[in-house]
């Protein structure tokens, strides 16, 4: 077993377990062995078979990212960023999902550049939201990433005949399918060689799934001791729809059915009942999200895209709830994340106060281990495990670094991530990813993008093209 000590950090973060909460510790020591942390602070003086010079470093955990699609977001570079319908409250999500179709056979290569993106800028554990395609295994396991691997499934496809009317397609059997195709994908995931890689139940949104689906899933995770997760209060049009069939809004409806608590997490929760979005008449969704132990995937960037934020950060934390952080889009970089969600939360509120540094950091490290029912990562400390991230001091982005994690999150973000270790095997070195190739990947994936813009007619419908639904930035001359 190799133990490795970075010698004289000049900074790490490191964890008070009694406190709860993620300290400083300056010039002192790291020492992992095979996949564990074994020491951390002063007063190391055993043997090393690795020594890293720690002197111009920040030793931090890897961070835990609770919500993400790599093995379709990549696919929308270029086309996302501006791409909203306003007749559909400014989601694109619903005209993308049936305009832009996807081959299975490419997302592996649109997965292997998620992975990098995430690796780069220091995650080291994902719950990657994905569907059954050739290859997902292999290659969440190639990547070295710590995978919670979650096959999604449904009762319904959405589809649309105008852009302001949104429609179901409901296939209960196909739901069922889906399940069973997830239960032996996560299996799959769990005998993985490589330890890393465990299952999450996902059926995929709280407005496709029936409530005998919903329920099924919920005591299939209870039954496993596995995460539960589904998109809920993630846009008006949703929100309208459960009211419509319920009375009430999704959050409410999925407590009557029983979908919350410790181990459920909820993608997003932004269009919650008292969201300035919809001004329902209750006031009950951010108690109920608060006394059940339901966690929140906080993703700020998709949304900040079409004009619309988490009413806010802050009040969420204020109120008890655990909150975890996803990109949920590309880039797939985790520590831009924490800066939107600062701004936004402060903005939102009105109040510099609203978060800090310190909370979208906790969101995006141990509370992303809570809401994945675990305790030994996202954290620096004897027994958890040997998931970290060296950040270059030296890095004219962290210069001068008076406080390094807000010049990371404020200013460097993925530009001073030098080396990344999961499970103690290093996957990252010198900026570069060591597991995977970065460059193939994108080449491919632009020849599958390719494809896919051509195709979009053949599915959109209205028979547009990609550039009618989502034009350049510019006017070509």
């Amino acid at each position: 077993m190799q133990t490795t000590i970075v010698k004289n950090a000049a900074w790490i973060v490191a964890w008070d377990d009694a406190a709860n909460e993620h300290v400083y510790l300056t010039d002192t020591d790291l020492v992992f062995a095979g996949d564990r942390i074994t020491h951390v602070g002063a007063g190391h003086d055993g043997k090393a078979d690795v020594t890293i010079d720690g002197r111009n470093l920040m030793a931090m955990p890897g961070l835990v990212n609770v919500h993400a699609h790599p093995c379709v977001e990549p696919f929308y570079k270029g086309y996302r960023e501006e791409h909203g319908v306003p007749s559909m409250y400014m989601t694109g999500l619903y005209e993308r999902a049936q305009g832009f179709g996807l081959d299975v056979n490419d997302m592996a290569d649109a997965t292997t550049v998620g992975y990098c993106e995430l690796l780069l800028s220091g995650v080291t554990s994902v719950c990657d939201q994905g569907f059954a395609y050739p290859g997902w295994i292999e290659t969440i396991g190639a990547s070295g990433l710590r995978g919670f691997v979650a096959p999604g499934y449904a009762s319904a496809q959405w589809y649309m005949t105008s852009t302001h009317d949104l429609k179901y397609r409901w296939d209960e059997a196909a739901g069922r399918k889906g399940l069973d195709e997830a239960i032996a994908l996560m299996d799959e995931a769990e005998r993985h060689n490589s330890g890393r890689l465990s299952g999450v139940v996902f059926p995929a949104q709280i407005d496709t799934c029936s409530e005998e689906l919903l329920r099924d899933s919920m005591a299939l995770a209870r039954q496993t001791g596995r995460p539960i997760t589904t998109h809920v209060a993630q846009g008006v049009l949703e929100f309208l729809e459960m009211v419509r069939r319920h009375g009430k809004s999704p959050v409410q409806w999925a407590n009557d059915v029983g979908f919350v608590g410790e181990g459920v997490i909820f993608g997003h929760a932004i269009f919650i009942d008292d969201s300035s979005w919809v001004n329902w008449a209750s006031h009950r969704d951010i108690d109920i999200l608060a006394e059940t132990g339901t966690s929140v995937a906080h993703c700020p960037s998709p949304f900040a895209r079409y004009g619309q934020t988490l009413e806010n950060f802050g009040r969420y934390r204020q109120a008890g709830i655990n909150l975890g952080m996803g990109t949920d889009v590309a880039p797939h970089n985790l520590i831009e994340e924490m800066r939107l969600a600062t701004i936004l939360a402060r903005v939102s509120a009105r109040d510099i106060r609203a978060a800090g540094t310190a909370d979208v950091f906790h969101a995006a490290t141990a509370g992303g281990a809570k809401a994945l029912m675990r305790d030994d990562i996202g954290r620096l400390a004897p027994g958890a495990k040997a998931d970290l991230v060296l950040v270059d001091l030296d890095n004219v982005y962290m210069q001068p670094a008076r406080d390094p994690l807000r010049c990371l999150v404020y200013t460097a973000a993925d530009r001073a991530v030098r080396d990344v270790f999961v499970d103690g095997r290093q996957v990252v070195g010198d900026g570069k990813v060591l597991t995977m190739d970065h460059r193939a990947a994108l080449a491919r994936l632009a020849d599958a993008q390719a494809r896919m813009h051509r195709d979009v007619p053949n599915h959109d419908f209205a028979k547009r093209s990609a550039d009618q639904l989502s034009p350049l930035s510019l006017r070509l001359a």
